[in-house]
């Protein structure tokens, strides 16, 4: 189910709504320049994060991974970016909505347990590209 592509396309826009909640608390949790730089600059450090550390040979990304990362820091990086955008939210006091993400992101997870348990498979052979 991981790999199916309308689970992809689900799997991209909860990377979209990640990226829109961290901007949405960076833009609401301060004012002036600061509202500019932490409203567009922490999404864009995190998209950066999240194209950079990759797990190589995956599927649909045949290209080489920019920084070759085993598979548990690949999940680890995934759950901390949810996990932010999710108690960002919440912290931006719109807690239904974070909580609410928080829930569709840990059913995405269950459903897509084939990734989770391929990038828990890849290991330190993992740094070779294949």
């Amino acid at each position: 189910m991981g790999w199916n592509p309308i689970n992809l396309a689900f799997r991209f826009l909860l990377e979209l709504a990640g990226l829109f909640a961290l901007g949405y608390w960076g833009w609401n949790s301060s004012s002036g320049i600061w509202r500019i730089v932490l409203g567009f600059g922490v999404p864009l450090l995190a998209a950066g994060m999240w194209a950079t550390f990759r797990v190589p040979g995956e599927p649909f990304h045949p290209q080489k991974a920019p920084v070759p990362v085993p598979g548990i820091l690949r999940l680890l990086l995934e759950i901390v970016f949810f996990g932010f955008a999710a108690g960002l939210l919440i912290e931006s006091g719109v807690s239904s909505l974070g909580w609410g993400f928080a829930a569709i992101v840990l059913i995405h997870y269950v459903a897509s347990y084939d990734r989770v348990l391929w990038l828990l498979g890849r290991g330190k052979s993992s740094q070779k590209e294949n």
